[in-house]
């Protein structure tokens, strides 16, 4: 049985490995990332701004110069003080099954009416963690810093057109704090005397409601997907479980429910 469709615009999807997945079923919590430190060094980047048309005020006060020189250091200690949580809106790309899981990992459906709750309930910071879809566009389109209403959202939610199959969807957390959320840094780091704060990640945890459905890599390892039914059934006993399958007429993957 393939999941009810009228349903998916309330969930949010993240693809994981099979130890990442175990991992965030047990914790309940989500993994935000510091908006520096994506995998794609275009992501919220201030080449995506033009900064070369401040404008001329009177006697030239402030100078052109330091209104160029304030607005790239705006973006950047912007793009620095910002946390991010990166979720989709689709459970069956080929691609992120690919490439996140090897098709042995799983996909952990969410509901983010609850997910919002949670978010909001256990922030410590002035403003709260907000939901915004990515933009997909040619990086060439650059925008005129000094005529962008938006220029912070532009930032923090533009990707080239490569991404746009992931169809992205992101938590936005400034200077997070929560107040029961756990922070690590990466292993091959945790030895070093001096660490780049912007390499901490944060962790909050969210109410067993938010796990709303698991999906199970078409190639997962038999131990790892009992352990995973397992933990996702104590998270939420009415949590819904997928099995991945091979559609037999297309290049296209099925999810079948598994009855428990």
């Amino acid at each position: 049985m393939q999941p009810n469709l009228g349903t998916m615009a309330t969930q949010l999807f993240k693809y994981l490995d099979a130890d990442g997945g175990l991992s965030m079923l047990k914790c309940g919590n989500l993994q935000f990332t510091n908006a520096s430190k994506f995998n794609d060094p275009f992501d919220c980047h201030p080449a995506l701004f033009d900064f070369s048309n401040a404008p001329t005020n009177e006697r030239n006060w402030p100078p052109k110069d330091f209104l160029t020189m304030k607005g790239q250091s705006d973006m950047e200690n912007l793009r620095n003080e910002t946390w991010i949580c990166s979720l989709s809106k689709v459970y069956d790309s080929l691609l992120m099954w690919a490439y996140y899981t090897s098709h042995k990992g799983i996909c952990i459906g969410l509901n983010k009416e609850a997910l919002e709750k949670s978010c909001s309930d256990r922030y410590l910071g002035m403003i709260y963690p907000y939901f915004q879809d990515v933009k997909y566009l040619d990086i060439h389109n650059k925008q005129d810093y000094f005529h962008e209403s938006y220029a912070e959202d532009y930032l923090l939610t533009t990707k080239a057109k490569e991404w746009e199959h992931e169809q992205e969807v992101r938590i936005i957390a400034k200077e997070p704090a929560w107040w029961d959320g756990g922070m690590d840094v990466p292993k091959d780091l945790k030895k070093e005397k001096m660490i780049d704060g912007r390499e901490i990640r944060y962790y909050p945890r969210i109410s067993n409601e938010c796990f709303e459905s698991i999906y199970l890599g078409v190639n997962m390892f038999e131990k790892k997907r009992n352990d995973i039914i397992e933990v996702a059934r104590k998270r939420n006993p009415n949590i819904q479980i997928y099995q991945m399958t091979l559609d037999p007429d297309a290049f296209r993957l099925k999810a079948e429910l598994i009855e428990l």
